[in-house]
């Protein structure tokens, strides 16, 4: 069977039988080891909180937070997934969060995991979504809930913040704090893609915030910082949970160098202040994966090595970390990293639709840098900005339905 072949009928047959690897060594720093095996211990005792739909044999549970909730620690991202089955496939192999957004494949999503939950006991998955700031908050959210067919949902993120001032934005507070009282959310937080140890210690300081969903892989060059952010909050009883674990899924635009993302995604999860992640699924394979990786987080040296990759080759990758180094060298003030998540939506993703969903909302002109003979941005990563700018600004004049 090759490892593109997966489909639901090889996947039932393979069940979960045998999907556990074992590795021969740990991330885990020798300090952390311990309290990291004492949090395992207590998180898998039977007679502790329950996770919606019950514990499964073999996985590794963490607590959110102060939330009582329990949950598995690979958890379903839905941005990308088209496929009913899968996702069913997912929670029926316990995958019980979904992670989804009013936003994502223009609504769509939300109804397409309406339709898969429909007629499932209420307290076997725990559900999220995600709304953009907005005057008329309240009213997507209402749409959100239609979509999905439920009163309410157990998270309510506001939508990719990255300052300091729109986490504690006293109209964002109000909206948020309404949504909880009304019942229309069990718990609140804010996601974001960059600048996250700030957006973390404003929604440390906002005082209402159960949860932060945050950007968090092997690439970002301040993850010490971004570390101790995650570790206040969890002192201060807040839950988090991880996305852009696998940082692209390609180390170069032809996607002939794939990152590991069975690494990836256990190197993220080897911080034990993370409750779960959310990676993307879209075929039978990469729920196997992640099927593996619930029950073992041992990283092998093999594994290790991939996650140096493209750094032995020279490659770029196509993640953006969000670090906004960028955005004061640019003379036009261009939103570079904004560009550069499109250009990752593109070529990692093969998601064109949310590429160009997102690079249509920025109004650039046909030609942003025009007049740079030459560009001045530095990337921390090295992209040729200009050249990534210029490619995925054509999807602007792309009609929306050709890419539906």
């Amino acid at each position: 069977m090759s490892k593109s072949s997966l489909n639901r009928r090889d996947f039932l047959k393979v069940g979960l039988t045998g999907l556990v690897a074992t590795g021969a060594t740990s991330l885990l720093l020798a300090d952390d080891k311990k309290k990291f095996d004492d949090a395992q211990k207590k998180a898998q005792n039977k007679d502790g909180p329950q996770p919606p739909g019950g514990r499964r044999e073999g996985f590794i549970y963490r607590k959110l937070g102060g939330t009582g909730v329990v949950l598995p620690i690979v958890s379903m991202g839905v941005m990308n997934a088209d496929n009913p089955e899968l996702v069913r496939a997912a929670l029926d192999s316990g995958l019980v969060h979904l992670d989804t957004a009013h936003s994502y494949q223009r609504g769509n999503n939300e109804v397409m995991i309406g339709q898969v939950l429909k007629g499932r006991p209420r307290d076997s998955f725990f559900i999220a979504t995600k709304v953009k700031e907005d005057e008329k908050f309240m009213e997507l959210l209402d749409l959100s809930l239609k979509r999905l067919g439920f009163d309410y949902v157990d998270i309510l993120y506001l939508h990719n913040l990255t300052k300091k001032e729109n986490v504690l934005k006293p109209e964002n507070l109000e909206v948020m704090e309404k949504a909880k009282k009304s019942g229309k959310a069990r718990f609140i937080g804010v996601s974001t893609h960059a600048n996250e140890p700030e957006v973390i210690r404003a929604a440390i300081e906002a005082k209402i915030y159960d949860v932060v969903l945050s950007g968090y892989n092997f690439r970002k060059d301040y993850i010490k910082d971004l570390d101790a952010a995650i570790a206040e909050a969890t002192s201060a009883g807040m839950g988090i949970i991880a996305m852009k674990t696998l940082a692209g899924a390609y180390w170069d635009k032809q996607r002939t160098q794939p990152i590991n993302t069975k690494a990836a995604l256990k190197w993220a999860l080897n911080n034990p202040n993370i409750t779960t992640a959310i990676p993307g699924m879209t075929t039978f394979d990469q729920l196997k994966t992640d099927l593996e990786v619930v029950k073992d987080l041992k990283l092998t040296d093999s594994e290790l090595k991939d996650l140096k990759l493209g750094e032995a080759q020279g490659l770029a990758g196509l993640y953006c970390q969000g670090c906004q180094r960028c955005v004061p060298q640019c003379p036009k003030d261009l939103p570079i990293p904004e560009m550069m998540r499109a250009y990752m939506y593109a070529y990692g993703y093969k998601n064109l639709a949310a590429a160009h969903e997102l690079v249509s909302s920025l109004g650039l002109p046909d030609n942003p840098c025009d007049g740079c003979d030459q560009c001045l941005v530095n990337c921390a990563f090295k992209f040729d900005v200009r050249d990534r700018i210029v490619d995925i600004n054509r999807l602007k004049s792309v009609p929306s339905e050709f890419l539906a």
